[in-house]
């Protein structure tokens, strides 16, 4: 019998956790050919998430847990997923249901017909507003122009992912991470599933615009050194506007008697070229910073307990 691993990352969510355990009993129960793991990696919860899961597993052995010393962000969390799934494959879902589990049957049965990455791709998206799914989409055609890997649009982490893409996965260690450009390097056979995303069913997003936008530049940068290139891209059309209004400021000097007011010439290159600088110091400082970061060589992550066992790091 296969073994699929559900892996769902969780901070503060003890609100949904019922609704959404009570949709995966149901959902474990009516296919009996597959034996399930249900993996929660509870990232540094403040609430009661951590008290709930280990309810569950005293009830249900088929629920297993990651416990965080401390919040470290999803992406960090659904590494420790992977580290921790014991399946033949896995599927990442959301522990607030905006992801339906019951769509979880029509990815094994691509599964089953080889395909490797078999990810959901969202039709509609419930209970967000305009200028999210505007600023998403944007986000992905700007990730897509900068690379050259090709990118699914409009999906998230839900999606299923042989144990072949996990070995793989395992292997990308960086402390950046975004795992959306991950599983498209990696590559292998995919396969899209199109569904509607449902609003929360209880609580409140994790996602403000800031960390948002903390997402699209480590996704960005993780992905992808084009933003490196914007100084020579920059640079030769500067050059050759700076030269033209050189040669534009000699020929007024020899043919128009009027004075130039030199002052504000000088004033507007000093603030042309000082934006530009800042501009590629930013980015450049972005990149330094992911340098410095991997360095470091740290974990990505501390497991204060797994199951019940107590873990100690060395």
């Amino acid at each position: 019998m296969k073994k699929i691993t559900i892996i769902i990352p969780a901070y503060n969510e003890e609100e949904s956790l019922p609704y959404l355990y009570k949709r995966l009993q149901k959902l474990m129960d009516d296919n009996k050919g597959y034996e399930f793991e249900i993996l929660f990696v509870n990232d540094g919860s403040k609430d009661k998430t951590i008290e709930l899961i280990k309810e569950y597993r005293k009830e249900d052995q088929r629920i297993s847990y990651v416990d965080f010393s401390r919040n470290f962000g999803k992406e960090i969390a659904m590494m420790a997923g992977l580290d921790y799934a014991t399946g033949d494959a896995v599927i990442f879902m959301d522990a607030d249901l905006q992801d339906p589990p019951e769509l979880i049957p029509e990815l094994i049965k691509w599964w089953e017909e080889g395909y490797d990455d078999v990810y959901a791709r969202r039709k509609s998206r419930k209970g967000e507003t305009w200028l999210k799914k505007f600023t998403s989409k944007m986000y992905y055609k700007v990730l897509q122009s900068l690379t050259k890997v090709e990118i699914q649009r409009d999906t998230g982490d839900f999606r299923l992912l042989d144990k072949r893409c996990v070995n793989a996965l395992r292997k990308m260690r960086e402390t950046q991470r975004c795992s959306k450009s991950m599983f498209s390097w990696i590559g292998y056979k995919k396969k899209e599933v199109l569904y509607d995303r449902d609003p929360r069913i209880a609580g409140k997003t994790k996602w403000n615009y800031k960390r948002l936008v903390d997402l699209a530049i480590d996704g960005i940068t993780s992905f992808t050194t084009s933003p490196l290139r914007i100084s020579t891209y920059l640079c030769i059309p500067t050059f050759l506007v700076l030269f033209i209004y050189f040669i534009y400021v000699i020929c007024k000097m020899i043919l128009v008697t009027n004075k130039i007011d030199a002052y504000q010439a000088i004033i507007l290159l000093i603030l042309f070229f000082s934006g530009i600088q800042i501009l590629l110091f930013g980015i450049i400082g972005e990149y330094l910073g992911r340098i410095f970061n991997e360095t470091k060589n740290r974990p990505l992550y501390l497991v204060n307990e797994y199951n019940g066992i107590r873990e100690e790091n060395e």
